[in-house]
Order: structure tokens, then C-alpha cells, then sequence
């Protein structure tokens, strides 16, 4: 598979010499079983960070426009981010976000970990915005634990609109699972979703240590 081999081979090796990464709370992983890996979103590379890290494969809900594009180069990047584990996201709502979300709890339940930025979207100034409620509406449908994370300086190393990642340091913080089973059977309650997507917020808060704005990120970040 094409995503192990990347992983193992290319990715993984090619940090750990240009990147110091240092990673906390690895044991707060499950060793099996379907989880919600919730992360704050600062860079591209967040996505290449987190899962490089983590022993066991990640699958990603990624913007659905990197499986949309048109011609042979389309195809080609369609093709690339299905078989690194990526999910197409549609953000329009309705129901193109409804089997977005059909699609990320089939993986749940299949025992996957599942890797979500509630914002949405990357910060565009480094601070943290209000989560949105598929999160939560995943985490109460599913029924799997949610871990909170946090990414720590890969806007730094990747600011928006550089194609790269260059050298330095960066931090991984995975806090304790978080468990909503006692909320089972309110997925379609928007005060239980808000309540568990603000809950969800908060603990990756706490371990990123950013302000927060509490409004939803603008869906474009603009260049620094």
C-alpha cells in the first residue's frame, strides 16, 4: 500500500533528520480500535506531521477539491490522496457534508483512526477558532473516544503559502481520550452538539496553549 510504503520508507525517515519532533502522550493512542484523533490546524503539514508519528495508519478527511480536479494532473492528485488514506470533505453542508460524514463513521466503525481539524479550516493567524459541529456529531454517532491534540510550531516551520516545510522544531501533544458515550442517541441535538464540539475545543486549548477567537476561522487563510 502505498501509504505504508511512503510512511515507512520516505516520510518518517526524512523528518526525524530535518526535524526535531518532539511528541507527547503517544500512549493516549489506542492500540486498536476505532478514535477520533482532533487537532488544531496551523499548517499544511500537520497533516504529514501527525500520521508520520503515529504507529498506526491515520485516515484523514481532506477538503474535497483535491479529488475534483480536471484533467491528467487531477486525476493524479485524486488519485495520490485516496491512496494515502485521505477523504474527500465536502464543506457546503447539506448533503454533500452529510456523506462526508457517512463516509468518516464507516471508517470508525471499521476500527480506523480518524484524523479531524474541528476549525475546519487552518488558522490563519495562529490562534484557535470555534469548533465546528461534525466532530461532534462523528464522536456521538460513532461512539469511539476522541483525542485531543495539538500541533505546536508548524506554522512555523510552514507558514501559509510556502510550498515546503524548512528545518526546526516542532511539538505533538495527545492528550486523554474523551469520552462522550453517555451522550449516545443526541447526535441530532444542535445544543448537545455545540456543548460536545466546545468540550472537544477546549481540551486541545489546553494543550496548545493558544488564544481563541470564538468565531469560526474564515474558510480562506491569507497569506502572513
Amino acid at each position: 500500500m502505498l501509504y505504508d510504503f511512503l510512511k515507512r520508507f520516505a516520510v518518517k525517515p526524512l523528518l526525524r533528520i530535518f526535524f526535531k519532533i518532539d511528541i507527547q502522550g503517544i500512549n493516549n493512542i489506542p492500540a486498536e480500535g476505532g478514535a477520533i484523533l482532533a487537532s488544531n490546524h496551523l499548517s499544511v503539514s500537520d497533516s504529514v506531521f501527525l500520521p508520520a508519528m503515529i504507529e498506526r495508519p491515520v485516515v484523514f478527511l481532506a477538503k474535497d477539491d483535491y479529488f475534483n480536479g480536471k484533467g491528467p494532473k487531477g486525476r493524479l492528485v485524486a488519485w495520490f490522496f485516496r491512496n494515502i488514506n485521505q477523504l474527500p470533505m465536502d464543506r457546503s453542508g447539506g448533503r454533500g457534508s452529510a456523506a462526508s460524514l457517512a463516509s468518516a463513521n464507516t471508517a470508525l466503525a471499521e476500527g480506523k483512526l480518524l484524523g479531524i481539524y474541528p476549525e475546519g479550516t487552518r488558522s490563519p493567524d495562529g490562534r484557535l477558532y470555534r469548533a465546528k459541529l461534525g466532530v461532534a456529531k462523528l464522536a456521538l454517532e460513532s461512539g469511539v473516544p476522541v483525542i485531543p491534540i495539538a500541533m505546536i510550531n508548524t506554522d512555523k516551520v510552514q507558514p501559509i503559502g510556502q510550498r515546503l516545510p524548512h528545518p526546526g522544531r516542532i511539538g505533538i501533544k495527545i492528550g486523554r481520550p474523551l469520552d462522550f458515550s453517555h451522550l449516545t442517541g443526541k447526535a441530532s441535538d444542535p445544543a448537545v452538539l455545540r456543548q460536545v464540539a466546545d468540550d472537544i475545543r477546549r481540551a486541545i486549548n489546553v494543550l496548545s496553549g493558544q488564544s481563541y477567537v470564538d468565531v469560526y476561522a474564515p474558510a480562506k487563510a491569507k497569506k502572513k
